[in-house]
């Protein structure tokens, strides 16, 4: 059964309160569906800001779905539930074909990020169809190797601003496609885990030097998979900070609010 955005239950606060890992704020959320060029629907979500129209606009692509990525991957999940209220950016979450979360199946199934290029292109698609703003990629682990391999292509490239990698692998995507991306000129950043399971931030800025605009950014103490609150927090702030012209601030996106909130299941 398909999950219902507006299922949540927004209840006011007697003060600032803790932004916590299930802290959903007020955002307009609509279950939205991609269709690819090859035939497939593919599930996923939007959620703008409440009050204003988005500064920007933030496509996911998502990890691994056969390590367990999907689009509620909580780096994604957690962008979509603070940044729509907190930096005014839209943020289009989906399943690539095959992959499964509770909002749904897309159709189709895994094909180790090949097929995987009508997504993306559809993605970016909906997203132009909408007229949402200055639309970025934001990658992570296996999202990064599709916005490497086919971000700096047509049709996507003339979409887009840039693109944001949390954790690139560098495994499917290569010196080919980075050397594609050197020649669009579009801005590129990494974050790189200290401890990342695959690629590490001095491997990193080796690699990522085929591309004099990208910029690689070491993250102490992170890991692949960015668990723990402030390593959450450092990505959705530099995420601002790259696709924002007011950026997130010098301590970063808030972690307090002050007004209604939900609790996530």
């Amino acid at each position: 059964m398909s999950f219902d955005p507006a299922s949540y239950v927004f209840a006011e606060s007697d003060g600032p309160t803790q932004i916590r890992a299930n802290t959903v704020l007020p955002a307009r959320r609509e279950n939205i569906e991609l269709h690819t060029e090859d035939g497939l629907t593919l599930v996923g979500e939007l959620a703008l800001p409440m009050d204003r129209e988005p500064v920007a606009t933030l496509v996911t692509l998502h990890p691994l779905p056969t390590h367990g990525g999907f689009m509620d991957s909580h780096v994604f999940r957690k962008a979509s539930f603070r940044l729509p209220t907190l930096a005014g950016l839209a943020v289009l979450r989906f399943n690539t074909r095959g992959t499964a979360s509770p909002r749904g199946t897309s159709e189709g199934s895994f094909e180790d990020g090949v097929g995987e290029r009508a997504d993306i292109e559809a993605a970016v698609r909906f997203a132009g169809d909408r007229g949402l703003p200055h639309r970025w990629l934001v990658g992570w682990s296996f999202g990064t190797e599709l916005v490497l391999k086919y971000g700096a292509l047509a049709p996507v490239v003339s979409e887009i601003e840039g693109a944001v990698l949390l954790s690139p692998p560098l495994h499917r995507a290569g010196d080919a496609d980075l050397d594609a991306w050197a020649a669009s000129g579009a801005p590129l950043t990494a974050l790189v885990p200290e401890f990342d399971d695959y690629l590490r931030p001095a491997e990193a800025a080796r690699r990522f030097a085929r591309v004099p605009q990208a910029r690689v950014v070491g993250v102490d103490g992170a890991k692949h998979l960015w668990v723990g609150e402030k390593f959450v927090h450092r990505a959705l702030s530099e995420i601002v900070d790259e696709t924002t012209s007011a950026g997130s601030g010098p301590d970063g996106i808030p972690t307090t609010w002050e007004g209604p909130s939900a609790t996530a299941a």
